[in-house]
């Protein structure tokens, strides 16, 4: 199952991000992030939070959405609570919404937090409408994505054996210090595969606007030990 998480950063709704959200079986408003529901011409199924950044408006205009209520001091973000709370309903491809902001620390943590699902098996894609983003981890990932779209890769961790086809520059069997800004600002030709040894990074490409593309990645298995 599909999962919308509706966070607090910034929003550019228009066609292709209309499409992500259409066929998600669950929808979860992080705290504020509850006012991205009516652009998107989406219900909210639960609204989770502290509710320290939802106004008297929201709350007058979403009265009947089940709230999960947590305390301001707790140990975990309104996002990674609402990300548990789509886990727990039995989601395993997360989209999350509003993922980039103004708040550095937010987007940075909303970062980590989709790098540590995909590497507990959950499927998971950030994006404001119109920068998106995926975790990439070992084995890799592929991308459908307009040809001619900019794209980047950020090194989280060092990189061993990153290799890059469908795209205008290539890499074959390469490692990347982390730091490295190698990989930024490419361009896809094709059908854009990136494998990868071992280490962590981010990939994140903003598509030809309004375009058509399927946002959640394929990943291949990990090769079966000997």
């Amino acid at each position: 199952m599909r999962a919308v998480l509706l966070l607090g950063g910034n929003l550019h709704p228009g066609p292709a991000l209309n499409r992500a959200v259409a066929g998600a079986g669950l929808v979860i408003a992080a705290d504020g992030g509850i006012r991205h529901a009516a652009p998107l011409g989406l219900s909210s199924d639960l609204w989770v939070g502290d509710f320290d950044s939802s106004t008297p408006e929201l709350f007058d205009r979403y009265p009947r959405v089940p709230r999960e209520t947590h305390p301001r001091d707790k140990d975990a973000t309104d996002a990674e609570l609402a990300a548990w709370s789509a886990l727990r309903a039995g989601a395993r491809e997360l989209l999350l919404v509003g993922a980039v902001g103004d708040e550095l620390d937010h987007t940075l943590g909303h970062l980590a937090l989709a790098l540590a699902l995909v590497e507990g098996g959950i499927q998971v894609v950030l994006t404001d409408g119109r920068t998106w983003a995926w975790p990439l981890v070992p084995p890799g990932l592929t991308l459908d994505l307009p040809e001619g779209t900019p794209f980047s890769l950020v090194p989280w961790t060092p990189l061993r054996g990153l290799a890059i086809s469908g795209a205008r520059w290539e890499l074959a069997a390469t490692d990347l210090a982390m730091g490295s800004t190698r990989t930024l600002r490419n361009r896809n030709t094709g059908r854009l595969t990136l494998k990868l040894s071992s280490g962590r990074g981010i990939v994140v490409a903003t598509p030809p606007f309004p375009s058509r593309f399927h946002p959640f990645p394929t990943r291949p298995r990990p090769p079966a030990l000997s």
